[in-house]
């Protein structure tokens, strides 16, 4: 059995201090950012940030429509959790789930006239929170710049 031969100890270059700050900072912001948003969410609106998402993204969907497995890949969930969130929607009105036209064992979730007038409602309470808890914390910084290096991060 061969073993690969380690790396050499040059080739490794420690993070500098701001490198440091930013990796220590990432995680901290990828949750606490969610959790601020869902709180301001759900005092003024009633509704979680992810309830928003799904309507904000089925608002934005060709016809206002998604196939299910689409709309988890969107809100970045697991389809079950969509599954529950599309249900606690469909109880208040905001979307519907109809048979896919072509499979009619699928589903998709489609944004009622009333989901979209209910987004419209929650969108002031959704950007004021993105606002106050992450863009107001970016004063100075080129946003350009840093979303395309999410981009790669992310991609």
């Amino acid at each position: 059995m061969t073993s690969k031969p380690a790396p050499a100890r040059h080739a490794v270059r420690p993070l500098t201090e701001a490198e440091e700050a930013v990796v220590r900072a990432l995680p901290l912001l990828i949750n606490a950012l969610p959790r601020a948003i869902d709180a301001v969410m759900i005092q003024e609106q009633q509704m979680s940030a992810t309830e928003y998402l799904a309507l904000m993204h089925l608002s934005e969907a060709p016809d206002r429509r998604m196939r299910m497995g689409d709309l988890s890949a969107a809100c970045d969930m697991s389809l079950s959790g969509t599954t529950r969130v599309v249900h606690r929607l469909e109880r208040e009105g905001y979307i519907e789930r109809v048979r896919c036209d072509r499979d009619k064992r699928s589903y998709r979730a489609a944004l009622t006239d009333s989901g979209f007038a209910r987004l419209e409602e929650a969108w002031p309470s959704n950007l004021a929170a993105l606002r106050r808890h992450f863009l107001d914390h970016l004063n100075g910084i080129d946003l350009k710049t840093l979303a395309a290096a999410l981009g790669k991060v992310a991609g």
